[in-house]
């Protein structure tokens, strides 16, 4: 059996989706709510949904647990309330860590590569505990998840109990199907989408850092099929621990994305600039790009998907194709 946080979302069920199709026992710790997230799980239904708060009287019972992959969080990069993200994203991973360490059950879990706060170099997204010390994330999602990382470090560096194995990955800007209950935090391939086949243009942010032309803020996109071979090597690779990013090491402009959003659909590239939203002037990441020597060095070596083909897999395998879920 494995426990999969977060399995009713966007990542957490596409990894579901992988381990049903190789059958494995999946126990979801999740709200199914009102949002339409039972329909990322409609074809591959798991062996038990817990809602999270009976967690830990399930987890004191619990036998034969393969794993824990821990995908549950509060992502919002706008989220405000610090008491619910700290117990969300911070205490409910140490509880976990800990049972993992107890019970001698691997335990691999989602950081985010919004820890790196403003690093705007390749240089500055080097992972592992040895290079968090110095990060600076820039709202309460990251810090959150930056927290956890340090108490991470500061537990081993203690001697305290690990589990077998642990994995942190620092996601960088995951897309692809299931991710279509998140709101605002959608991806922003979906959301270009959506406008091109709504008849408008593709709108872009302007730049809000001199120097930098509007278009030419670049991210590491990485699709979610990737995200999902990472988690299953991990499994099968019990020896490897550490944390690790898990991007494409690729940074791309957001006009490449917008320009492949609209070979993808067929339609005629329009791109109009809009100024950037008070709320994000400041907070806004305009260069991400994953530091991937250190998986490399662990022994993943499975190329990752290009941008391109990205975005016309998800479009033409699933936007446009009246199957939009896995």
């Amino acid at each position: 059996m494995i426990i999969v946080t977060g399995g009713a979302g966007f990542i957490g069920s596409c990894l579901h989706h992988a381990l049903f199709q190789q059958g494995r026992r999946t126990v979801i710790v999740d709200y199914l709510h009102d949002q339409g997230k039972w329909r990322n799980l409609a074809t591959h239904p798991p062996h038990l949904i817990v809602p999270p708060e009976g967690l830990t009287a399930f987890l004191a019972e619990a036998k034969g647990v393969e794993a824990v992959i821990h995908m549950g969080a509060i992502s919002e990069t706008t989220a405000r309330d610090g008491d619910l993200v700290w117990q969300s994203n911070v205490a409910l991973s140490q509880q976990l860590w800990r049972w993992c360490a107890e019970q001698e059950v691997p335990f691999l879990y989602a950081s985010s590569a919004a820890t790196y706060g403003a690093a705007d170099q390749p240089a500055l997204f080097q992972d592992g505990l040895e290079s968090i010390e110095a990060l600076q994330p820039l709202n309460l999602y990251g810090w959150s998840k930056h927290a956890f990382d340090l108490w991470v470090k500061r537990t081993i560096e203690a001697g305290e109990p690990t589990p077998p194995q642990w994995a942190g990955l620092k996601f960088f800007n995951v897309y692809g199907p299931n991710e279509y209950h998140k709101g605002r935090m959608i991806s922003v391939i979906k959301v270009k989408y959506d406008e091109l086949m709504a008849g408008n243009p593709v709108r872009l942010f302007q730049s809000d850092k001199p120097g930098l032309a509007d278009g030419e803020q670049k991210r590491d996109f990485i699709w979610v099929g990737d995200v999902v071979k990472v988690l299953l090597w991990l499994l099968e690779h019990p020896t490897v621990s550490g944390l690790f990013n898990c991007g494409t090491g690729q940074a791309r402009s957001y006009e490449s994305l917008a320009r492949a959003v609209c070979d993808a659909a067929g339609k005629r590239v329009n791109i109009e600039y809009i100024p950037m939203p008070e709320s994000l002037q400041g907070q806004y990441q305009s260069f991400t790009q994953a530091d991937m020597k250190a998986l490399r060095k662990a022994g993943y070596d499975a190329p990752f998907t290009s941008l391109e083909d990205g975005i016309r897999f998800y479009i033409k395998d699933y936007l446009a194709s009246g199957r939009p879920y896995l």
